[in-house]
Parts: structure tokens; C-alpha cells; sequence
């Protein structure tokens, strides 16, 4: 039983260890995420934070240290999605209905 609890707090600590990513700040569709993982997991998880407040997806702003701005869009603003530099925005999968 010990050693079961030892290696639940081993693991947990290494997974915790390996990077974190939160949002600072969520004020209308300005989202601050402070994050130290690499920059397409960012925007992966903007995309994701976007999307689950019912906006098309993120648009990278700018990044200052490890605090990266994205302003949230809706498709019906027109606005172009942007990612981070050097990463890419997954497009989203469509189903055909029959």
C-alpha cells in the first residue's frame, strides 16, 4: 500500500513538473494565458478556451515572456484566425450528415 501511494506522488509531481498552462485573465474576448509549454500546445489550449465560450477560435496578439494575449472571435466579425508564429491552427472536423 506504501509503495502504491509513494508512486502516486512520484508521478504526480513529474506530470506536474513537466509544464503548466492556466488563464490569467478572461475580460470579454481578450484571454491572458501564462503558460511555460511550447507555443502550439498554447494554441491549442486558447483554441479549445475559445471555443467552449462559443467563439470560432483564438487569434495570437503577442507574447511577453511566458504570458501569451489572444483575442477570442466569432465567425460573424469577419476576422481572420492568427496563430503564434511557427504554429498552426487545426482545422475543424467536419461530418457529412446523410
Amino acid at each position: 500500500m506504501k509503495k502504491i501511494l509513494l508512486l502516486t506522488a512520484f508521478s504526480g509531481s513529474l506530470l506536474s513538473g513537466c509544464y503548466s498552462t492556466q488563464i490569467n485573465m478572461s475580460m470579454g474576448n481578450m484571454r491572458l494565458i501564462n503558460s511555460s509549454a511550447n507555443p502550439q500546445t498554447v494554441m491549442d489550449f486558447a483554441t479549445k478556451a475559445c471555443k467552449g465560450d462559443f467563439y470560432e477560435g483564438a487569434s495570437f496578439l503577442s507574447k511577453a515572456g511566458s504570458e501569451y494575449r489572444f483575442k477570442c472571435v466569432k465567425a460573424q466579425e469577419n476576422e481572420v484566425l492568427i496563430p503564434i508564429p511557427g504554429t498552426s491552427i487545426e482545422p475543424e472536423k467536419k461530418t457529412d450528415d446523410k
